[in-house]
């Protein structure tokens, strides 16, 4: 302050300059004295009064443009310890003014130290009361309750939150919503009202009544909807009809037992809520979604509420720091472990009010601005010391609370579960472990405890790893398709003390691997099986980059040499199919983490089909010029896991010595890659298409080939020969043929006949070819408007204007660029050929064999399900929808009926 000053004053200067911002306080007080003299005096008459002032000045923009203007904003700071009187006859700027003299006591009580953080929140929490009780009455909304939600219903409002609210009436409905909306409208003056936890949402009636809420319940509401009247309490309002709809949702709420797709559903939306954060760069300043900010602890406590709530009533208090408290209290979670999160809560939660009290906004991130983390720290209590900056220290602390509280959020789920399975006299009763265990997908309670004391067994180094880490597998494990067989493949892979010691160390040092494993073998006992025989793999797991399917030079190269040096054929097909199974696992690895799309998966495939054929080959030794043409989906470069390979076979040559070498390379190349058993199966290859079928010879020179094409050949050969494709031998003999060919599939015009042939096939297809016990109705293969559809539609375009391509997506793409195809007709039938390919080839990964239709059995349904991250009659109904529009395109480009 300037000119000359008496002692307390020059006190005053020494208090300002250990504040949070001394230059901003300074000069904020300085503005405050000139527009009210009469305050100067208390800064020595009231030490709480200069407390008070300083922390608030030093802390918030906001409310020190509040003190500055309004002296009786001023004066509440005199007297801190009594509310601001509301008139009872207030009008709505009246409480809107109330408003922010009452905001600025709680701010201010916080900042000076007086409250706890519960305290604060509780305050906040009867601010919004009061202000939704005068709107209720300026309006005389004697119909309308309120019904708080949220942090609003928790008693544990910040400074910036949403105030959640629902709305329930009874009377003319226009009366009740005109009513609501005038209540809305005032509370917005002084609060973000948020209604988007009602019903339908922002597309929902702002006001129901009761029966309409339970109407709701009954038929659409989702889990998190549920999960959400866990805050709901009566707020002010019709006080009965507040109070009937709390005990109306209470029943709702606690009468149905909480799942596990339920449980698996709001786990994956806080999942994508990560995600969204990370790929924004937030990850480490971010309080309230980032990994191990407020949401893990919040969502930790709601979802053993969810579980266990249903049979124990002292768990369903809307507060999360009662409700931490009840849980470790009971046991189902370790005290320790509850009274961790519990601290870390109120650092977070006191954190985030010092941040959105700057200047009143709705924010969750600490800054990244220099000064404005320095101010932040500062506010929140550190100082610059020799050691470490204010900054520094702060920054540690948060990082060093967030951890904690992640690593207790991965582990708080099993840990007393572990305990419960090896002690005598466990915290947790049989009944209560069982109902975790069903919550987080594992049905078989003692099933699940005889694989944990296996893989917890013994005293060693890997075994004590093993226990520490087990909670955190069973978590990632509960996240898989399938957690009961995701447990069963772990302790297969853990088999042998050897291969359980570095599998444990190698998970020590990457939990990624660990997480990325436990959802291969939650998903597909096929790849658990090869992560058995090559657990070497494991390692791999958390690069995409290090799975990644090489060019095909590179493939080739990889497989001759893993079998070039093998002396005899047995060995060859042994270490061609091991070869095959580790690459195989790395195109399924990066499918199922989402790393590459349907086209990848089925080019990949290809490449990895197109070197085994090329080495199988060339172990053979040829004496002659040979090749190998794909056809079908291996032309295409569209395999599924599921394909068979089909293939035409070419050689150079004339004779009887030249014929016999070729039916020695087709017959061996066959058996070789088919073997003898399906047990030594390496593909499944198809000769099928070459001319005369089954009858015909298993390999043709080029002349006749020729000939039985100038001669025989029918329009459907035609069709097959468009996705014909030379890929493994003397692959200039292969372009040679087609070359050949090339008159009599691409020159000669398609006829009027020949587009009607096609189409009495493709109809005698439909007719007869699905087979017995796969659902026609969701046939991903044959079923209308699924994948031969698709097919079958492009390449009967494709013959009709001469756009050659061997590929299905590819064809569409060069009929689109060429005008042959309307975008909006393409778009439709691109949609159903990736959902039925993504989906196909998903479920030949969960069901560990081929299957063309959607599964039967609702088990297996739910697996699928859960992998492609959706509900079962959710994708049931995203096979009807995207096929019947599909459909409706190949009637018209196919068939020729009118659109």
């Amino acid at each position: 302050m300037p000119g000359p000053q008496p002692a307390p004053l020059r006190d005053l200067d020494a208090d300002i300059d250990r504040s949070a911002a001394p230059a901003f306080v300074r000069a904020a007080l300085q503005r405050i004295a000139a527009a009210q003299p009469n305050c100067i005096r208390w800064f020595e008459e009231r030490p709480e009064f200069r407390i008070a002032i300083l922390a608030v000045t030093g802390a918030s923009r906001s409310l020190t443009r509040l003190l500055e203007h309004d002296a009786s904003a001023t004066a509440v700071l005199g007297n801190l310890g009594e509310r601001p009187n509301l008139d009872p006859a207030a009008d709505p700027d009246t409480v809107m003014a109330w408003k922010k003299l009452e905001f600025l006591r709680i701010a201010a009580r916080d900042l000076a130290g007086l409250d706890e953080l519960e305290t604060v929140g509780a305050n906040l929490t009867r601010l919004a009361d009061d202000v939704f009780a005068a709107a209720c009455r300026i309006t005389a909304a004697d119909d309308l309750a309120v019904i708080a939600m949220g942090k609003y219903g928790g008693r544990e409002l910040n400074y910036a939150s949403d105030v959640d609210i629902m709305l329930v009436g009874d009377g003319s409905p226009d009366t009740v919503t005109r009513n609501a909306k005038a209540v809305v409208d005032i509370a917005r003056r002084c609060f973000r009202v948020d209604l988007n936890l009602r019903p339908e949402g922002r597309d929902g009636p702002l006001v129901r009544s009761l029966e309409s809420y339970e109407a709701y319940w009954d038929r659409w509401a989702k889990p998190w909807e549920f999960q959400a009247l866990l805050k709901a309490r009566a707020a002010p309002g019709n006080e009965e009809m507040g109070q009937r709809f709390y005990d109306t949702a209470q029943r709702w709420l606690w009468s149905h037992p909480f799942g596990a797709e339920a449980l698996r559903e709001l786990r994956e939306m806080k999942a994508r809520a990560e995600q969204e954060i990370a790929r924004r760069g937030l990850a480490e300043r971010e309080l309230k979604l980032s990994p191990g900010g407020i949401r893990d602890i919040e969502f930790t406590a709601q979802l053993l509420q969810l579980v266990h709530g249903q049979l124990d009533p002292g768990l369903r208090s809307p507060t999360t720091l009662t409700a931490l408290h009840e849980l470790g209290a009971a046991d189902y979670v370790e005290p320790d472990d509850a009274r961790a999160l519990s601290d870390a809560y109120r650092f977070l939660r006191t954190v985030e009010h010092r941040v959105q009290l700057v200047d009143e906004q709705q924010t969750h991130t600490v800054p990244d601005d220099k000064q404005a983390l320095d101010q932040l720290a500062r506010v929140l209590g550190s100082r610059d010391t020799a050691e470490a900056t204010a900054v520094e220290s702060f920054m540690s602390e948060l990082r060093h609370q967030k951890l904690a509280v992640r690593n207790i959020h991965e582990r708080v789920y099993f840990r007393p579960l572990l305990e419960a399975f090896s002690e005598t006299e466990p915290a947790l009763s049989p009944k209560v472990a069982s109902a975790r265990l069903r919550a987080f997908g594992f049905t078989d309670a003692k099933r699940t405890q005889a694989a944990v004391q296996e893989l917890t067994r013994g005293l060693n180094r890997s075994s004590r790893l093993m226990q520490q880490m087990l909670p955190l597998l069973l978590d990632w494990l509960s996240g898989a398709p399938d957690p009961d067989l995701g447990l069963l493949m772990l302790r297969n892979v853990l088999t042998g003390a050897q291969r359980r010691a570095q599998l444990v160390e190698a998970f020590r040092d990457s939990p990624d691997a660990a997480r990325q494993l436990c959802l291969i073998l939650g998903t597909s006992r096929l790849l658990g099986d090869t992560l058995v025989h090559n657990p070497d793999l494991v390692e791999r797991l958390p690069f995409p980059e290090r799975l990644r399917t090489h060019e095909r030079d590179d493939l080739v190269d990889a497989v001759t040499t893993a079998i070039s040096w093998r002396e005899d054929e047995q060995s060859r097909q042994d270490g061609l199919r091991r070869w095959k199974a580790r690459n195989e696992l790395g195109i399924a690895a990066r499918d199922i983490f989402g790393a590459s799309t349907v086209e990848t998966v089925g080019s990949d495939l290809t490449s990895l089909a197109e070197a085994s054929v090329e080495a199988a080959l060339a172990s053979l030794e040829p004496t002659i010029p040979f090749a190998v043409l794909a056809m079908g989906r291996f032309g295409g470069g569209e395999l599924s896991y599921a394909s068979d390979l089909d293939v035409l076979f070419v050689y150079d040559g004339s004779g009887s010595a030249a014929t016999e070498e070729a039916n020695r390379l087709a017959t061996r190349l066959l058996r070789f890659l088919g073997g003898a058993t399906p047990a030594d199966q390496i593909y499944a290859m198809d000769a099928d298409l070459r001319p005369e079928g089954k009858l015909g010879a298993m390999a043709r020179n080029l002349d006749s080939y020729e000939k039985y094409w100038r001669t025989y050949a029918l329009v459907w050969e035609r069709q097959a020969m468009t996705r014909a494709r030379p890929v493994a031998g003397d692959r200039a003999l292969g372009a040679a043929l087609l070359s050949r060919l090339e008159p009599y599939v691409w020159d000669a015009e398609l006829s009027g006949e020949d587009v009607r042939e096609i189409r009495r096939l493709k109809a005698r297809v439909e007719r007869e070819r699905v087979p017995a016990g796969e659902d026609p109705r969701f046939h991903l293969k044959l079923g209308r408007g699924s994948l031969s559809d698709v097919e079958w539609t492009v390449q009967l375009l494709q013959l009709q204007h001469g756009i050659r391509s061997t590929g299905t997506i590819r064809g569409m793409d060069l009929l689109e660029r060429t005008g042959l195809l309307a975008p909006d007709d393409g778009a439709v039938l691109r949609a159903s050929y990736r959902f039925c390919e993504e989906t196909r080839n998903r479920w030949y990964l969960v069901n560990s064999g081929p299957a063309d239709s959607l599964p039967t059995q609702p088990e297996s349904l739910l697996w699928l399900a859960r992998s492609l991250h959706t509900g079962s009659s959710e994708l049931r109904e995203h096979y009807r929808r995207v096929t019947r529009r599909a459909r409706r395109v190949v009637e018209k480009l196919f068939y020729g009926q009118p659109a």
